[in-house]
Order: structure tokens, then sequence, then C-alpha cells
């Protein structure tokens, strides 16, 4: 275990645990919108830029990805972090000007508008979904293509995707709604910025309802050698 300062507040982690990890552990809000604790850490949304000092020296880092240490002080809301966050959630802003959870976000911490030429876009290209399709689900069924002002979540070439199972992973994990999913009647529909796609529903042979895309059970029966018939039942119809 190291000991670290947090807001003044000492505090105790194991070592390799990241800073925000420490300060969600004792209860200190950090805000963050890329972040998600099943996946590994990427540091693209910034604002949980936290100011470190060790060794006489101070910077700002990303908490996410910055691990503690033993005698670290850290303050997760200085002016300067204040200043800081409050122009990176101005860049959110203009670029999702409509979006509820930025505006939501912008406003708690103290941004009301922004002085920034405004889009019209969802996505935040926090890859939030990339990472949950890559590391959990385990098809990398879509990526973050081309740069600079042209970054964009996609699927290769812009096709309907061969190995998306349909999961629907990356509609949970995203923080803004850029990605929606819905059944409707024996279809699934996935929605992605650049593109959508239909998955056939399986049809539970007990209550008849359709419950999972048979894309993603094939694809768990195979993952797990389970039995052909494992899911020709829902849920709530197993024994």
């Amino acid at each position: 275990m190291v000991t670290l300062t947090i807001d003044g507040r000492e505090v105790q982690a194991e070592e390799g645990t990241t800073i925000l990890e420490a300060a969600r552990e004792s209860n200190i809000y950090i805000p963050t919108l890329c972040y998600h604790e099943e996946v590994t850490p990427y540091g693209a949304c910034r604002l949980c830029l936290v100011e470190v000092a060790r060794n006489g020296r101070e910077k700002l880092v990303a908490s996410c990805l910055y691990e503690v240490a033993e005698g670290l002080r850290v303050k997760t809301n200085s002016e300067r972090i204040a200043s800081n966050r409050k122009m990176i959630m101005e860049l959110l802003l203009a670029r999702c000007p409509n979006n509820k959870a930025i505006q939501d976000l912008a406003r708690q911490l103290g941004v009301e508008k922004t002085s920034f030429k405004l889009e019209d876009k969802q996505c935040i290209l926090c890859a939030l979904c990339v990472r949950v399709c890559q590391e959990v689900v385990g098809v990398s069924a879509i990526s973050l293509v081309n740069r600079g002002v042209d970054r964009q979540m996609a699927t290769p070439f812009y096709e309907p995707s061969d190995v998306c199972i349909g999961c629907g992973a990356c509609a949970y994990v995203c923080p803004t709604g850029a990605i929606g999913f819905e059944d409707v009647g024996d279809t699934r529909y996935i929605h992605w910025p650049n593109n959508k796609m239909e998955f056939k529903l399986r049809k539970c042979k007990t209550c008849g309802n359709y419950w999972a895309p048979e894309k993603q059970l094939d694809y768990i029966i195979k993952k797990a050698n389970l039995s052909p018939d494992a899911f020709d039942n829902c849920p709530d119809c197993r024994d």
C-alpha cells in the first residue's frame, strides 16, 4: 500500500492503482466521460485532469492514467484545474451543443455557453465503444478512423460489420447516447453515427418472446463451448 494526499486528505491505495481509482474509493469526485472500470483507461476526454506535486514539481496529469505513488500530493479542483476543465468542456459543448449529457455536465462544471464554433455531433470520440467491443466482447467490430477533424467512430470501410454480434455493449457504455439500439418485433436495430445494422432475435421456445440476437448467442455458444440448444429458452424460462 502507498499513502498519498488528495485534496489535503490522506488516502491509502494499492500500488498500481490510478489516482482516479484511489479518489473514487475514497468518495472524492473527479469528472470523467471516457472512463469505464471494465476497459483499459484511454485518457481521451481529459476531464479527469488533476494537479500532482512530487519532488518539488507540479504538473497536470490525467488521473485515469497516472498511478499513485508514496507521498504524492494531489489536487482535484484547484483554480488551474478548474480553468482547464472549463476550456475542455467548452470544446465538448461546441462539438455536441444539443447533447443532454454534455449540457448537464457543462452546467455542473460552471459552463453555460461556449465561445467556439458550434457543430452538431453526438459522439465525443471517447473510444469507450471501441474498447468494450475489443476488450470485453472480443470482436473489434468498430474502431476510430481518420485523423484530425475527420476523426470518427466507424465500421471498416463504413460497411455493415461481418463480426458485429449485435450485443449492444457499445450502446450501453456510450456516455452521450451517440449509439442507440432498439428491439422491434423479431429484429434488433443498432444505430451508429455513420451506419446501422439489423440482427435477427432468437425466439424463446417456452414463452415465445424474442429476447437476444441469434448471432450473439451463437458467438457465446462457440466461445464457451456450450451445447447448441443452450439458449433455446430465455433467462425467465430456464430451469
